[in-house]
C-alpha cells in the first residue's frame, strides 16, 4: 500500500455540496456520468493531487452526514475562518487542544470537518 487516495463523502444533492466544496476550497476534478444514472464528482484542495474526496449518494451502509472526522490541515485558522464566514460558510468556534486548534465547518448534509492549525 502506498497512500489514501480518494475519501467518499456521502450526499443527497451533488450539486448543492459540490457548491459548498467548491466554497470550502475544493477544485472539481472529475465530473462525469457513470453506471447509468450515477455521476462521479471527485475534488481535491489545490496543490493536493494525491488525496481527493468524492461526493456520492450511492452507498446504503454511508447515510449522508455520517462523516465527523475528516481533518483539513491550516496554516492560519483565523485568516481561514474568516474567509470562509465572509462566503457564507458558518464556522464553529476554535477548540484548544494539546495537538493543535480545531473549528468545525458542517457541510450541507451534516457531514463535519475538521480544520486544524498546529
Amino acid at each position: 500500500m502506498k497512500s489514501i487516495e480518494i475519501i467518499s463523502i456521502p450526499v443527497t444533492d451533488q450539486q448543492r455540496a459540490k457548491e459548498f466544496y467548491l466554497n470550502l476550497g475544493f477544485e472539481v476534478q472529475v465530473e462525469a456520468p457513470f453506471e447509468g444514472d450515477k455521476k462521479w464528482v471527485q475534488m481535491a484542495l489545490p496543490g493536493t493531487s494525491d488525496l481527493s474526496i468524492t461526493l456520492v449518494t450511492w452507498f446504503d451502509n454511508m447515510p449522508a452526514g455520517c462523516i465527523n472526522g475528516l481533518v483539513i490541515k491550516t496554516d492560519s485558522l483565523e485568516a481561514d475562518l474568516e474567509a470562509l464566514t465572509a462566503k457564507g460558510i458558518t464556522v464553529g468556534q476554535i477548540d484548544k487542544t494539546p495537538w493543535g486548534r480545531f473549528a468545525a465547518v458542517v457541510d450541507p448534509d451534516g457531514n463535519r470537518i475538521s480544520l486544524h492549525q498546529d
